[in-house]
């Protein structure tokens, strides 16, 4: 079945589903992939981009291993336009990949959970930056990214959400988001097209 088939059981999501199709793919370099998540946060995607591609030069303009990460000169780093703390984050990623001896075979085979429950051990990783990297390098359907400002920006336009706290926020947005299993993550690939296009300021 179409994953559109079952989100348009929620009726407030039918005019966002009628443009695009989006189709998950597994991206292999996991390690590299959360490494470019932390270098984009806090940044807008353009000078995110510069900055991942200057990472890039430093290795010749591939994607690099763990070990030659671990091996880089934190001044080369921080001299691309990294500030000392994503330096340190950058790095202790590829550490924890090598020693944990962490493979992309492996993280595909694990359950959203338990790979939130891992990643989140190494300094510099949140949650919200594991479920990007479950949505769009592991491949995952059933991901609610209820952390994620355009998620809830869209959210409280398109059903009308009226909150006092954070956590009322979230557990409405939880409450609606349960009707989307087992398609939480094209719902939010949906949410964020509407939000940056379509959706009323």
């Amino acid at each position: 079945m179409s994953y559109k088939v079952h989100l348009k059981k929620d009726t407030s999501l039918i005019a966002l589903l009628k443009e695009d199709s989006y189709v998950l793919e597994k991206r292999k370099r996991t390690a590299i992939r959360l490494i470019a998540s932390i270098i984009s946060q806090q940044l807008s995607t353009q000078v995110a981009k510069i900055i991942f591609t200057r990472f890039l030069d430093l290795y010749g303009g591939k994607e690099p291993s763990c070990e030659k990460v671990l091996a880089t000169d934190p001044i080369q780093l921080k001299s691309i336009g990294l500030s000392n703390n994503k330096v340190n984050y950058v790095q202790n990623v590829a550490k924890f990949f090598l020693e944990n001896k962490i493979t992309d075979a492996q993280l595909y085979k694990m359950p959203p959970e338990e790979v939130i429950e891992l990643l989140t051990q190494i300094k510099g990783v949140g949650k919200w930056t594991v479920e990007m990297l479950l949505m769009f390098s592991l491949g995952h359907e059933d991901v609610f990214a209820v952390d994620d400002l355009g998620i809830q920006q869209a959210m409280i336009k398109l059903y009308k959400i009226q909150y006092e706290t954070k956590k009322e926020l979230h557990t409405k947005m939880l409450k609606i988001a349960e009707n989307w299993t087992p398609y939480k993550t094209y719902a939010c690939l949906h949410l964020w097209k509407w939000k940056d296009t379509k959706a009323p300021v």
